[in-house]
């Protein structure tokens, strides 16, 4: 069955979203897959600030998703891989969604937008690391058309996180 997608709406994030993403991901089962817990409001606070300085750099972040009444439900968009293990050196998409918001299509939209913008800022291919464990994002990156590319063990850690490719 093939519905319509949602409308969001995606902005560089505000200091205030800083705020509104440690609110929105102040639930064990949002954090699941990223710790468990939600980060210290501090942790929020210098990532919004890192990404308005990526998309001032790049053209792209990760950016503040809204719903059509202008709410904050997450985020999505992307970045360089941060880690020194996995897909090092290569352009990241991602998405983290308030559990309010789950099962109504905001991430697929927000990252196929993400996909547009990306592809605008002149990347040639993008990954997306999801954890072995999380069925939805899989299904998302499926959504997407994105391709099983490889494993990899989180270092120090048992969790398996699944590689996916998509050539813009």
């Amino acid at each position: 069955m093939n519905r319509a997608l949602p409308d969001v709406q995606l902005r560089v994030p505000t200091d205030e979203d800083a705020f509104a993403w440690h609110r929105v991901f102040d639930d064990p089962e949002v954090m699941e897959f990223h710790g468990g817990a939600a980060a210290e409001l501090s942790v929020y606070e210098e990532l919004t600030a890192r990404q308005r300085r990526h998309d001032a750099e790049r053209g792209f972040c990760l950016w503040t998703m809204t719903d059509p009444d202008g709410d904050v439900i997450g985020f999505t968009g992307a970045q360089p891989w941060p880690h020194a293990w996995g897909p090092a050196g290569e352009i990241e998409i991602g998405w983290r969604l308030g559990r309010a918001h789950w099962g109504r299509g905001y991430a697929t939209a927000a990252a196929r937008a993400t996909l547009e913008r990306v592809r605008a800022a002149g990347v040639r291919s993008v990954v997306a690391m999801v954890d072995s464990r999380n069925e939805r994002s899989v299904a998302v990156t499926r959504r997407l058309g994105m391709q099983p590319a490889e494993t990899f063990t989180v270092p120090g850690d048992p969790r398996t996180g699944l590689c996916f490719r998509l050539a813009l």
